[in-house]
Order: C-alpha cells, then structure tokens, then sequence
C-alpha cells in the first residue's frame, strides 16, 4: 500500500519507519523539515500540506503532539478534509472522546472514516517495533488497516467496534502511568536518601510486586544515567492526565488518586518544565527533598 504519515516527531517517524520496513510506500507531511529528512532519505515522498498528503493517499495516519495542531491539520482550508483521496484516517493521538467525535464528524461529509488507534510504549518502543496497539472502528476498516497498524509491535488490542472505544483503553493506560511515574520519583529519592543504591532499588522492586512502567523503563533508561531522555514532554502526559480524569468524571468515577498526581504535575509545570521531558518529574522531588540521586549509569 501507499500511505500518508501526518506528523512524524518523536512517535510518529518511527512508526511511519516501521511502515516503510514493511515494504509500503510512504508521503509525509511535517512542519519540521527537520523531522521529515530521514524519511525522504529513505525514499518516502514529501508532500507540501495536509490537504496534498489526502489528494495523494487513501489511508494517513496522524502523529500530532497537541489537540490544537490536530484540529488545525484536519479542518483549515489546507487541512485534510480538502484532500480528495483519503477514505481512512488512522488517528494515532491521544485525544480523548470528545475529540475524536468532532473529528469524525469533520470528516464524515467526505465519506472518510476514523480508525482509532492509540498506542504505548515511548519512543524506545516505536523504535524497536514493541508498541501496545489499541485499535477501535468498523470492523471492515480496522482489517484494511491491520496490516499495516500491526507493523508497530506484536500486541494488537481491539477495543471496539466504533471509534472512541481505544481512546477510553489508552486513558485508563496512560493515567495509571502517570501515577506510577509519580509515585516511583517519591519513592527513589526516598530510598536514595534512605542510604539505598538504585540500582539496587531497580533490581529489587522490578522482581518484586512494586514494579511499574516507570521502575522498568524510565528510571533505568532516563534516571540513573541523569540523561533525562525518555522521549516525551511533560505537557503532552499533562494532557492526557486531563483527559484520563475528565472521562472518569463523566462517567461519574471518583479520581481521587490521580487528582492527587495531577497536582505533582502542575506544579512541575507552574515551575516551567511544560517542555521538559517527562522523566524530569523526578528533579522536582529532588528539589524538595533537597537530595540528588547520584549518577549510577
């Protein structure tokens, strides 16, 4: 297949590399030049705005960092529903419910269709094809796309039958990491100020019941070597922090524990970290306990 990749940062070039190991041919579109040129090295072609990459494909996928940069690319006058090839659109993002139906319901008078699918894992798992795909649409759709979705990792969840279902499946995902990420930054400088080793504290609490997404990646890849480089910032994780806790409100769920994280994250940010990277969390506790895990790595 020939398809378009809308947005190809940390997440999206990857996964659209992926695309291109798969043998399919490949347009980007990006704002960064920057981010596009190892692809057009490896001989995707460019395309010069949203609307020309759905004249020139039926199937685009969309990797945007923000709702804003999202709802831009789909509806201004360059914007994808200005295209005039696209039947698929395979949104990637984090955007929540809501969202997702405006867009649905932007691109439904040109007869295109939604297929969401959000995935985990970071950057390290878009770049080694290990990503957890959470898939939701027209079950004729979903197929069509399927083998190209399962080119991004070996775990392929379908959420449901209509567009939305994966998004709720990712925000249950995402805010039970941001509270891990939370929690594990706490206890590490705690420990570490106990008088304990991290790499100790690693290697205990990942074969004991304390493990989390944050002991097994973030601390061992980001922390204990200070790089601070896991791959996302901490605005893109506040919004879908936001997102995770608008839906349970809605659902009338009681989000007592990751209100309670939520504030460890505004207050990184009211401290200007929005662009910081995620694993930086741990700096701030750091701060307030006036201790610095020492370098291990």
């Amino acid at each position: 297949m020939h398809v378009g990749y809308l947005g190809v940062g940390n997440m999206g070039q990857p996964m659209a590399g992926k695309l291109l190991d798969g043998g399919h041919g490949l347009t980007v579109y990006d704002i960064n030049e920057a981010a596009m040129e190892p692809l057009l090295l490896r001989q995707a072609r460019r395309a010069a705005s949203p609307k020309e990459l759905a004249d020139l494909c039926e199937i685009v996928f969309v990797s945007l960092p923000t709702l804003t940069a999202f709802r831009a690319a789909v509806s201004e006058a360059e914007g994808l529903v200005a295209g005039g090839a696209m039947q698929v659109l395979v949104n990637t993002c984090t955007v929540g419910v809501p969202f997702l139906r405006e867009i649905e319901a932007a691109v439904a008078p040109k007869g295109v269709k939604i297929v969401d699918c959000p995935i985990s894992g970071g950057p390290a798992g878009a770049r080694a094809g290990t990503l957890s795909v959470m898939v939701s649409g027209d079950p004729t759709v979903v197929e069509r796309v399927r083998p190209l979705i399962s080119l991004w990792g070996k775990t392929l969840t379908i959420a449901g039958d209509k567009p939305g279902a994966a998004q709720v499946l990712k925000l249950t995902n995402n805010i039970l990491f941001a509270v891990s990420l939370a929690a594990t930054s706490e206890a590490f400088v705690m420990g570490a100020k106990g008088g304990l080793d991290p790499e100790v504290m690693v290697k205990a609490i990942n074969a004991g019941s304390g493990q989390n997404g944050a002991t097994q990646t973030v601390m061992p890849t980001s922390v204990l070597d200070r790089s601070f480089h896991y791959g996302a910032a901490l605005h893109i994780l506040m919004k879908d922090i936001d997102l995770a806790i608008a839906q349970g409100e809605d659902l009338g769920v009681p989000m007592w524990v990751c209100q309670a994280a939520r504030l460890v994250y505004k207050q990184a940010i009211y401290n200007g970290a929005a662009d910081d990277d995620i694993s930086t969390l741990l700096r701030h506790v750091e701060r307030g306990a006036g201790f610095e895990i020492p370098k291990t790595r």
